[in-house]
């Protein structure tokens, strides 16, 4: 072999070598990119699937306070009625009393409401002609046994003449002051509004349920639900 082909086959071992290490650093450099990019994937991975089951529970627990929430609402409801309902059968069941009960508790209510004992008393139609003159009646005959109590007189014709007498002074005293019986009718289920010139004294039994809601309600409940 002549010199020349010494220098060439030389030249060509050079080059290979140089090529097959050029090669295998490129490979080295794919291998290491490629593991970097598995662990970076792998990262991700890791990082989607934390983020998810975060997400995943963020929503459960946003679901869950809501179902929550829900639920307090509807029983919150529920109790709402429950209590409705307990107003609503005590309205039922002053509205469905026996004439005679009816009659005492207008009456009283008559006694109570009344300022001057000379007020009218508008009832409704179908009350005006019975429970109604028959309150009014029995509501000034307990106004003048306030303005003037029974004396201690005992038992008796003349002790019961006397007692008579005493109510008889008293309610001329006053003016002979008598509630009366409107000619006025209104379109109300049970109860009565007392009238004094303009002003009004709505005791019927709606509005007075309504009131008595207003101040007992959270009693009510409470009787209710003593659990809450």
């Amino acid at each position: 072999m002549n010199g020349i082909d010494k220098i060439t086959q030389r030249i060509g071992a050079d080059t290979q070598a140089e090529i097959d290490r050029i090669l295998a650093d490129a490979a080295a450099q794919a291998e290491a990119a490629a593991d970097k990019f598995r662990t970076q994937a792998e990262a991700e991975d890791r990082d989607l699937l934390a983020k998810s089951e975060r997400t995943a529970a963020e929503r459960e627990e946003r679901l869950v306070s809501a179902a929550q929430m829900e639920a307090r609402k509807t029983l919150l409801t529920a109790k709402q009625e429950m209590v409705e309902r307990a107003y609503q059968r005590a309205l039922e069941k002053l509205r469905s009393l026996p004439q005679e009960q009816y009659v005492e508790l207008l009456a009283a209510l008559l006694v109570r409401a009344s300022s001057t004992g000379r007020e009218e008393v508008v009832f409704s139609t179908e009350d005006r002609e019975g429970a109604g003159k028959a309150a009014v009646a029995r509501a000034n005959e307990l106004l003048a046994k306030e303005a003037a109590p029974e004396l201690p007189l005992g038992d008796g014709v003349v002790a019961n003449l006397l007692n008579k007498v005493a109510a008889g002074v008293s309610a001329f005293a006053q003016g002979t002051a008598m509630l009366a019986v409107s000619e006025e009718t209104r379109d109300i289920s049970g109860g009565f509004i007392l009238k004094d010139g303009r002003i009004e004294v709505n005791c019927t039994f709606d509005a007075l349920v309504r009131a008595e809601r207003e101040q007992t309600a959270g009693e009510v409940a409470k009787l209710l639900f003593p659990e809450a």
